[in-house]
């Protein structure tokens, strides 16, 4: 009702889109293992801050890249994770 509406996408920027926001939740999910809280909000803000400074972007070739950067820093961090929990 009061939501504002997305202007229409391609099928790919739908797509990439999607890519995104789940790249943003996989983020903020696995940031909740991570067991210092002050280490916690550090986490969440800085992600929170890359993402939204980067929400305008449109060129194709640098959204991939930016995609690909933070599944790389996704498995960067749950490799961490894994070895503090070991």
């Amino acid at each position: 009702l009061g939501r504002a509406r997305l202007p229409s996408l391609s099928p790919s920027q739908f797509l990439r889109r999607q890519q995104v926001l789940q790249l943003y939740r996989k983020i903020l999910r696995a940031i909740r293992e991570v067991p210092a809280e002050a280490d916690r909000r550090y986490l969440k803000d800085w992600t929170r801050e890359e993402f939204r400074r980067n929400k305008d972007a449109t060129e194709e070739d640098a959204i991939r890249m930016m995609i690909t950067q933070g599944n790389m820093q996704l498995q960067e961090l749950q490799r961490t994770l894994k070895l503090a929990k070991s």
